[in-house]
This record gives structure tokens, C-alpha cells and sequence, in this order.
């Protein structure tokens, strides 16, 4: 890319007193120590202006060569909602029957997971988290650098803004996660890294 494009202007920080840092370091620490992984949720519906600006948080995050190679899909129709379960539903069935080993399965006893995953119909809004390689720029592909590392980072920081911003979250991970690509018509090369199941907790709901 050439150099000339790019302009470049003075950084704009504003530097806290070392009180006033502590006074933020201590209520972001007390705050986010609060988030816990939510299995139970309402169907509450969520202003989608707020999940439209936790993404764009979350898109400040820092990624290779700044080319926020990633994508976020978000969903809220009822109908692409169950569509998604049912196929993630088949993917944890496998999961839980022949795929995970037994120390694995061990390990999830004290969670009380299985493969059924209502949330993922009930909650507002479901978010799909895909890293991309490359994209395909007039017909030729243009590399992404740290496309893995630098979803992570974005898909952190997303995390960490929704929860701060008064909504409960939860990591679905089934492996394999790629019938995401088919279902929300993706690009094959897109990888799916994580759907993220937001909303407000079912009433009384336990962690």
C-alpha cells in the first residue's frame, strides 16, 4: 500500500492524575470481575443501537497492519435464530456422543451442559465472530496479518463492552463451527471463531 495515503495526525491523550487512574483501575477491575458466563436467557428485546456501538468498541481493538480482518454478523430473526440452533444442535450431539474425550466431558459435569442449547432461540441477539485470512479485493486476494490474534483481541473487547454496558454473554463454541459459513452465507475462507449469545438472564437464572 502506498505510504502517501496515509496521514497521520498528533495523538490526542489525555494524561489522569495517578489518583484518578487508580480510582478507574480499581472500578473497571471491581466491574468486570462481575461478568459471568450466562446459559439462561430472557428474550427481552435490546435496543440494537447499543449492540451497533459495543461493535464498534470492539472494532478498536488493535489487529495486524490495522486491517480488522474479522466480521461480525449479527442476528436477530427469529427464524435464522432456530435455523442456527438446529445445526449447532446437531454439531454438539456429535460433540458430547463421540468427538470429546472423557477427561473433557469430566471436566463440563460442573457446568450442566449438554447439547441441547435453547439460548440460542431465545436470546435477542446472536453474534458471529469469523477471522479472515484474506479478502478478495476486485477479484484479487489482499492478506490479512494476525487474522486469529487480532479477532481475539476485537472479539475481547466486544465482550468486554457489552457486559459493561449492562448485557450478559455467553462464548458458544461448537466444534466444528463452520456450518456458520453456510448457514449465514459466508465466504468459505472466512473462519468462525466464536457466535456470542446476547442478551438480558432469564429471571433467577444461576452461575
Amino acid at each position: 500500500m502506498d505510504e502517501a495515503k496515509f496521514s497521520f495526525t498528533k495523538l490526542d491523550f489525555l494524561e489522569k492524575n495517578e489518583a484518578d487512574m487508580l480510582k478507574t483501575s480499581e472500578l473497571l477491575k471491581s466491574r468486570l470481575n462481575l461478568r459471568r458466563t450466562v446459559r439462561s436467557f430472557s428474550s427481552r428485546k435490546v435496543d440494537k443501537k447499543i449492540i451497533e456501538n459495543c461493535i464498534l468498541a470492539g472494532s478498536s481493538a488493535p489487529s495486524g497492519a490495522n486491517k480488522q480482518p474479522y466480521r461480525f454478523v449479527v442476528i436477530s430473526d427469529q427464524k435464522m435464530k432456530e435455523k442456527i440452533k438446529e445445526a449447532a444442535e446437531k454439531e454438539e450431539e456429535a460433540f458430547y456422543s463421540v468427538r470429546a474425550s472423557a477427561d473433557w466431558l469430566n471436566d463440563l459435569k460442573p457446568f450442566r451442559t449438554n447439547s441441547k442449547k435453547a439460548y440460542l432461540s431465545v436470546a435477542p441477539y446472536l453474534i458471529a465472530i469469523f477471522a479472515k485470512p484474506y479478502d478478495v479485493i476486485d477479484g484479487e486476494k489482499s492478506k490479512n496479518y494476525y487474522p486469529i490474534e487480532s479477532t481475539g483481541l476485537a472479539a475481547g473487547t466486544l465482550i468486554s463492552s457489552l457486559h459493561l454496558s449492562g448485557l450478559a454473554t455467553l462464548t458458544h463454541t461448537p466444534t466444528p463451527l463452520n456450518f456458520l459459513n453456510k448457514v449465514l452465507d459466508q465466504p468459505k475462507h472466512y473462519r468462525a471463531m466464536i457466535l456470542l449469545v446476547v442478551g438480558y438472564p432469564e429471571k433467577d437464572t444461576e452461575v
